[in-house]
């Protein structure tokens, strides 16, 4: 069933309780339903104040300079194709934006939303090959619980991901610890069992969240 056009400044809530995800012998509990968006309360709680942009990958601190995550992202992503000579189209580039423009994941019907909330009308199929070509460059992530899309904390260097989620905001870290991934290859090769691919989605609450 196609999920909802959401309204600017929310998220999607998931449909169902996800599947249990499996990697190696790890299995993941099922993400919950989550309580989004961020209070009003909890926005302002930062004052007038703005933090700098968080490194690449953890949770960002209540009043951070999102503006300096969305630059350093659409940087990153010309450079990427510049580099591959590939076209970064005007589509692409505005629907990398549009997903940046939280560290929550975003689904393709919210990325449309936006889209004809601006006047623009592109096909569905349209915006859906500008996501393939970013999901291809390394440019964004597939949150596969969420069906939605975050994005990458390293642009352009494919790697093997983990995500923690956080159920009472929604933002979403990027981990790549090579521990966990050198944890769930040999268990796997104990196993007689050669891993090529994993995606792991953990649930639970960032620090903002749990003070």
């Amino acid at each position: 069933m196609p999920s909802p056009r959401r309204r600017p400044g929310t998220a999607i809530r998931p449909a169902g309780d996800a599947p249990a995800l499996m990697a190696g012998n790890l299995i993941l509990s099922p993400l919950p339903r989550y309580a989004w968006p961020m209070s009003t309360a909890r926005r302002e709680a930062s004052g007038s104040g703005r933090a700098r942009c968080p490194r690449r990958g953890a949770f960002p601190p209540l009043g951070h300079d999102h503006a300096r995550c969305i630059e350093d992202a659409l940087r990153d992503a010309r450079q990427v194709c510049e580099a591959r000579r590939l076209r970064f189209t005007p589509l692409r580039e505005r629907v990398l934006e549009i997903i940046w423009q939280g560290h929550r994941p975003l689904g393709a019907y919210a990325i449309l939303g936006t889209l004809a909330g601006e006047g623009r009308a592109p096909a569905p199929p349209t915006v859906y090959r500008a996501l393939d070509f970013l999901l291809e460059q390394g440019l964004v992530h597939r949150i596969a619980s969420l069906n939605a899309f975050v994005g990458c904390a390293h642009p352009g260097h494919p790697g093997i991901s983990q995500f923690l989620i956080c159920r009472g905001c929604g933002d979403t870290a990027e981990l790549n610890d090579a521990g966990i991934e050198r944890a769930i290859g040999r268990s796997a090769s104990a196993r007689g069992f050669a891993a090529h691919h994993h995606t792991i989605e953990v649930s639970g609450l960032c620090r903002n969240c749990a003070d």
